[in-house]
């Protein structure tokens, strides 16, 4: 989308020769053009961007940071607690009232997450990257393999905010930083749950495990991962 103005030129003094008018008048039509006119790769002016998944657009406030973790003066880390702010589930697979899938996941690209500071397997992950592919996410899985998870690619860097709505099985979201550092995790999310989760740290990515995951595995905010194939 862009965005154009009207352009209005006076005419030039009859004394100035006819090739040096013709030459100002393009360079003037040129920068008030420039000013105009919208750059392609600019953001039009439109309404907030949605960029959680699954929901509604909102924005809650973050929560309040709970320590640094990670290297560098200010880097806004939302520290891991030492017990799960959420207990695990107590039931053994999906959520019993976990609705009927009505049109089949969507066929994803595959990537692989490897965690650098902590003693964990690697993770072979479906790519969420369009925005229709973000919104769908994991709704109306009823398992997901030890070794498997999602991750999500956004355009923006920003503090995301995830739901559960539809989504049959308890996670643990990693919030990741384009750096490749992990700035918070939500552990044990509840199943088929509007609430919104965020860390209140900017992200470019957020990884999807089975709930408990990252704890199972000693993966904590501050560490670092690689991303291959995404």
């Amino acid at each position: 989308m862009s965005s154009r103005c009207a352009l209005a030129i006076r005419p030039f003094s009859p004394a100035l020769p006819a090739p040096h008018a013709l030459a100002l008048a393009v360079s003037m039509f040129g920068i008030a053009a420039g000013a105009c006119e919208r750059r392609v790769d600019e953001p039009a002016p439109l309404a907030p961007r949605v960029d959680r998944v699954d929901g509604p657009a909102r924005d809650p406030a973050p929560p309040a940071s709970t320590g640094t973790g990670a290297p560098g003066a200010g880097r806004c880390i939302h520290a891991t607690p030492a017990t799960p702010e959420r207990p695990p589930p107590t039931h053994a697979g999906p959520d019993p009232a976990c609705p009927d899938d009505p049109t089949g996941p969507f066929q994803l690209a595959t990537g692989k997450v490897i965690f650098l500071d902590a003693r964990a397997p690697d993770v072979l992950v479906e790519v969420a990257r369009k925005e229709e592919e973000r919104a769908r996410g994991l709704m109306y899985r009823k398992s997901m393999p030890e070794d498997r998870g999602m991750i999500f690619v956004f355009e923006q860097r920003r503090n995301h905010a995830f739901w559960m709505h539809n989504t049959c099985i308890s996670l643990d979201m990693l919030f990741i930083d384009r750096d490749g550092t992990i700035v918070g995790i939500q552990e044990n999310t509840p199943t088929l749950n509007d609430s919104t989760f965020q860390v209140g740290c900017p992200s470019t990515y957020v990884l999807e495990l089975n709930a408990g995951w990252a704890r199972r595995h000693g993966v904590v905010a501050g560490q670092k991962v690689r991303l291959e194939g995404i």
